[in-house]
């Protein structure tokens, strides 16, 4: 190891981190549904996925898109997923969360620094990471939607979510999104009827 590493709080900290798959994600309340499935973990993945191609499209730097995207709801390990309702009542002290969470982990001044960067929104990395969210959530409400769930059709009427994208990529994915149905990507596919 090239820095001298606290091995017993980064071991800490990867246990903390696995805990993501066990906080539900707190959407569930207001789009009346109950989908266990759905994670803080797998909120994260698909995020991940999502600005790994995005920052691919604007041609930046995609090494701190995943970083911002790993990290973007980092803190919730310790203060739960708020939805929208729970943000305007609940103060969540965000900053003390990941100065906790990062203390003694390998290159922590790096890593705050980028999720800093993330929470300012200024810079094009900063935006395409919090497109990613936004997209990861329009994907969930479309595949609520295609199971009849009257509320996730509402919202993406609504079309409140859009409003938030910056990149000329995100929209244009998202005008994609809202054009297919969750399946096409199996039914669709393009493969041959000649199976193994």
């Amino acid at each position: 190891m090239k820095n001298k590493i606290n091995l017993e709080k980064l071991t800490n900290f990867l246990f903390e981190i696995g805990t993501m798959r066990k906080i539900a994600r707190s959407h569930r309340q207001t789009l009346l549904t109950n989908d266990l499935s759905d994670n803080i973990s797998s909120h994260s993945f698909r995020v991940t996925m999502i600005g790994l191609m995005l920052a691919q499209l604007e041609n930046v730097d995609v090494k701190k898109v995943l970083i911002m995207c790993l990290t973007h709801d980092i803190s919730e390990v310790r203060s739960g997923d708020q939805n929208w309702v729970h943000k305007k009542f609940v103060k969540v002290f965000e900053d003390e969360i990941i100065n906790s969470q990062m203390e003694d982990l390998p290159d922590k001044a790096g890593v705050k620094k980028i999720i800093k960067e993330y929470q300012e929104r200024k810079s094009l990395e900063s935006k395409i990471a919090k497109d990613a969210d936004l997209i990861d959530q329009i994907l969930l409400l479309k595949e609520y939607e295609w199971q009849g769930n009257q509320e996730a059709q509402r919202w993406l009427k609504g079309k409140a979510i859009i409003s938030l994208l910056s990149t000329a990529s995100s929209k244009k994915l998202v005008s994609k999104i809202y054009q297919q149905n969750p399946s096409d990507w199996w039914s669709h596919g393009g493969w041959s009827n000649n199976r193994r």
